[in-house]
């Protein structure tokens, strides 16, 4: 059988009478629709039929609400003798697909049906409940199925720093009104000192769960507090594929456990925080905590009960806000944004107040047919959600950034820190001396990142300075002078000796400027090609990885102890010690500035430090040395090398300063030895 969805037009009158024939079979579930009906819904693009050849198999029949952004799904069809072949299924995908710049789907089905199991099925979630207009007033509930944008990219983003989702245990304790019992432990999560720390949240197996709940006035309060919480709808399909690599971990670690519809609902609840980008479950129901292991080694989602998020909120918001780790195993990708797509982007990043959609979007479409060529670029994940829009071009000798926007999301700061490096560096490859945002109205979250990046006001926006010297203070100075002076800018004049606290200020602000007669220490580090290839893809990975944002900006590398006279700020060269052929793929292949150094217990290091790498617990424990202690590098803003220094002509740069060259370990080297090797790298001829 080979199944096709099609539209049907008002001149198909044959396909319009065979859905209509098909819709009378079942008038008694679907209710009376006269045929002029399905011509209307035909003529206003909203009838689909699946066929197999000449026969019709199923249809659906929709709306397309003009003052509303949701789709309206008035008959789901399928023939009694097709069902179960996937009918339903690839009509409401058509309807995704079709429609997806629009918010959802929206359906109604009598509850006495009990057809929840296939609306689940289908990725709906309930979402409310209203009574028919029948004579016995039969109750309906609502279905929605999310596509994609009203959660991920809310018009209002939190302010907390951590967001909670919660299980229907815990969400019946902190809107029951009995006083005192284990309760209590629930609702000290809504405590006002929480109140700007946390935000609690739902998923819908949430809403599936209140559906569930059997007296009617029981089900209705639990609905009348939802609106209290943040609602969080992942992509069904990443939630599906997620929750069977969990019921497969399950089944080979824990093969005694019945995996029955109950424990099947409970994973629903980590599958769906997981795949939303959360972390933190908070729960009080013993059989998830059974389960936390595989959470949190599958899906990296840290089930605790109510009490640990109050006692730990601090160090599982760090965890939370900040994890670049996330980019790096993320298919990220940037494209162009086509002509008359501007529209669709309104949504999600029409975000400040006296910035009305359509002069978002004709500013956006005006750009696009100025004489300027400018980059319009909108950044999506790895499941196609935009995160974020920038344009750009290259004027001269300044790269001008009209358009700066990220999307609400949980991954916002470390987006913003990207975007504004990978802006800088596309400066620098371009030759220019000033990277502009001249967008009134940037993200929050992008303002906060320029000001932390160097970027500074002026009356036309922000403002940072591109010097691409490696050299003494007055060199650095002096370049930094000179452009500033094009922009009318006062700089103060810097000096050598500078100490490395100061110096690394003014790296990061004229990045990518260093300073080399500061007092800021240098250091080469060995690396295995393992672990350069996870960290900075060199060399290159067999797998597809992304390169759209770079190098994170911030990371963690773990080695053995040790006292080596390792002191912060520095600069740091990364070293790929072993080739595949004698001294073959020895080489350098970039710098990093290192901003913590920290010596423990590899368990310790690992958990302060497991949202920023790549690592496992086991492989930080492997650093470790007859001590039992392990040393954790964090450093940022890595720069790969366009031309890598091989080890031969590593080799020749020291000789020829007369400096002593150690290989074996990680190892200060002198400023001018940076200098020569960071330059090496970057030559261009």
């Amino acid at each position: 059988m080979v199944i096709k969805v099609l539209p049907v037009s008002e001149s198909q009158t044959d396909l319009l009478d065979a859905a209509v024939s098909l819709g009378d079979r079942y008038t008694r579930t679907l209710g009376l629709l006269t045929p002029p009906a399905y011509r209307k819904a035909a003529e206003d693009g909203g009838l689909l039929v699946a066929l197999d050849g000449d026969e019709l198999l199923g249809y659906a029949l929709f709306g397309l609400p003009k003052r509303s952004p949701h789709v309206r799904l008035a008959h789901l069809c399928v023939a009694e003798e097709h069902r179960g072949k996937g009918v339903a299924r690839l009509l409401i995908q058509t309807i995704r697909e079709r429609h997806s710049q629009r918010l959802g789907i929206k359906a109604k089905c009598r509850r006495d049906y009990d057809l929840s199991g296939m609306w689940s099925s289908l990725g709906f979630v309930p979402r409310g409940e209203a009574l028919g207009r029948g004579r016995d007033k039969e109750t309906l509930d609502g279905w929605w199925l999310d596509l994609g944008h009203a959660d991920l990219f809310a018009e209002v983003e939190s302010d907390a720093l951590l967001v909670v989702t919660v299980d229907h245990g815990v969400f019946a304790d902190i809107g029951g009104g009995k006083p005192g019992g284990e309760a209590e432990e629930s609702r000290a999560l809504e405590a006002g000192w929480l109140a700007d720390l946390i935000e609690l949240a739902f998923t819908p197996q949430l809403l599936r769960d209140v559906r569930d709940v059997a007296a009617h006035a029981e089900r209705q309060h639990q609905r009348a507090a939802l609106p209290s919480m943040r609602q969080i709808t992942p992509d069904p399909d990443a939630v599906a594929s997620r929750h069977g690599e969990l019921m497969t971990a399950i089944s080979e670690r824990l093969p005694n456990l019945q995996l029955d519809a109950t424990l099947r609902s409970r994973l629903h609840y980590v599958a769906e925080t997981s795949c939303a980008g959360l972390q933190v479950l908070a729960t009080r129901d013993p059989l998830l905590f059974l389960l936390a292991d595989v959470a949190w080694e599958v899906a990296g989602v840290k089930v605790v009960s109510p009490a640990v998020v109050t006692l730990h909120v601090d160090e599982l918001r760090q965890a939370q806000v900040y994890r670049p780790a996330d980019l790096l195993g993320t298919e990220f990708s940037a494209g162009e944004v086509a002509q008359g797509a501007e529209g669709e982007l309104v949504a999600f990043f029409d975000q400040a107040d006296g910035d009305s959609g359509s002069a978002f979007e004709e500013r956006l479409r005006a750009l696009g047919t100025d004489s300027v060529l400018w980059r319009r670029e909108l950044l999506r994940d790895g499941e196609g959600h935009p995160v974020a829009l920038y344009v750009w071009a290259l004027d001269g000798r300044t790269l001008t950034v009209p358009v700066l926007r990220t999307a609400s999301h949980v991954l916002e700061e470390t987006l913003a820190r990207q975007l504004l490096f990978m802006l800088k560096r596309l400066g620098r490859e371009g030759g220019a001396q000033v990277v502009r945002i001249t967008d009134q109205r940037p993200s929050p979250v992008a303002r906060a990142a320029a000001g932390d990046d160097g970027f500074f006001e002026q009356a036309d926006g922000l403002t940072a300075l591109l010097v691409d010297v490696c050299g003494a203070a007055t060199e650095v100075s002096s370049a930094a002078r000179e452009i500033a002076g094009r922009l009318t800018v006062d700089i103060t004049a810097l000096h050598a000796g500078l100490p490395p606290e100061v110096a690394s200020v003014v790296e990061r602000a004229w990045w990518p400027a260093k300073v080399t007669d500061s007092l800021m220490p240098s250091f080469l580090v060995p690396i295995e090609p393992r672990w350069s290839a996870e960290l900075f893809n060199v060399p290159a990975m067999l797998l597809p990885r992304s390169d759209v944002l770079g190098i994170s900006r911030e990371h963690v590398y773990y080695r053995s102890s040790g006292h080596r006279s390792e002191s912060v700020p520095a600069r740091l060269l990364w070293y790929v010690s072993r080739g595949t052929s004698g001294a073959q793929g020895k080489m350098v292949i970039g710098s990093s500035r290192l901003d913590e150094v920290l010596i423990d217990e590899p368990d310790a290091l690992f958990s302060q430090f497991e949202h920023l790498g790549v690592y496992g617990r086991s492989e930080v424990r492997s650093a470790a040395d007859s001590s039992g202690r392990s040393m954790a590098l964090r450093f940022s803003d890595t720069e790969i090398f366009p031309r890598p220094v091989t080890l031969g002509r590593l080799n020749v740069l020291a000789q020829s300063l007369g400096l002593p060259l150690s290989l074996m370990s990680l190892s200060k080297i002198s400023s001018a030895l940076f200098q020569a090797v960071y330059e090496e790298g970057h030559r261009k001829t």
